[in-house]
């Protein structure tokens, strides 16, 4: 069985797993309206300065809500030894995490498709009006999110207080690719397209999606296994 298709099978587990429950893809949303909903009632009188912050306001959500999915990545493994049994298994640990980092992706795009039309509503923002860069940018901002939260996902999954662990560490290291996305979100919202003097931060978020993937497809044996 192919490095890829073992990814494919572990990706498919994890998203069947998550349909039957959908513990964690309800609260993410559930989590994501209310911030959505007082961030509705914080900025109500400021609808300018609402559709200049947009773009941060809305990874300020994306992130936040993601955390709740990128925490179960590992952790439902827990139970019956699960993760054990996977660790064991004859595939790739880089298999297993990129198998998982794609469900997360996935889960997490989903929440975020959601939520964009609940923020367009609940602030009067018309986000639709460069819908194609906008949708280059999420992509690109969610997978460096899911790839570094898969992987303190699973530097995390054994420790005690690990929903309050996964964001400490998970949130400094996506600074420089949250700025990104927050720049170029706010100026795709407002209706002006990618120009020379803003796409330095669509590289900048290319760069650290590449170099973020390849450091943990290289490091997650050590993180695993130990």
């Amino acid at each position: 069985m192919g490095f890829f298709h073992q990814a494919f099978v572990i990706t498919v587990k994890d998203l069947r797993a998550e349909l039957r429950t959908k513990e964690a893809v309800n609260s993410s949303f559930a989590f994501a309206l209310v911030i959505l909903l007082l961030f509705s009632f914080a900025f109500d009188s400021f609808e300018e300065t609402t559709q200049q912050m947009a773009g941060g306001l809305l990874w300020i959500v994306f992130a936040f809500a993601g955390t709740l999915i990128l925490n179960r990545s590992f952790a439902r493994e827990l139970p019956n030894d699960c993760l054990d049994a996977l660790i064991a298994a004859p595939i790739s640990g880089a298999a297993l995490f990129l198998g998982k980092a794609i469900a997360n992706f996935v889960l997490v795009m989903a929440v975020e498709l959601i939520s964009l039309p609940v923020f367009g509503i609940f602030s009067n923002v018309h986000w639709t009006r460069q819908f194609p860069e906008l949708m280059l940018v999420l992509v690109l901002g969610s997978w460096g999110m899911t790839i570094i939260g898969t992987i303190f996902s699973a530097l995390t999954v054994n420790i005690r207080l690990r929903e309050v662990m996964l964001p400490m560490l998970t949130y400094p290291i996506l600074i420089p690719p949250l700025m990104g996305a927050m720049q170029l979100t706010s100026g795709l919202v407002a209706g002006t397209p990618i120009a020379p003097d803003t796409v330095v931060w669509l590289k900048v978020l290319i760069g650290f999606d590449v170099v973020y993937t390849a450091v943990s497809l290289f490091l997650v044996e050590t993180v695993l296994v130990g």
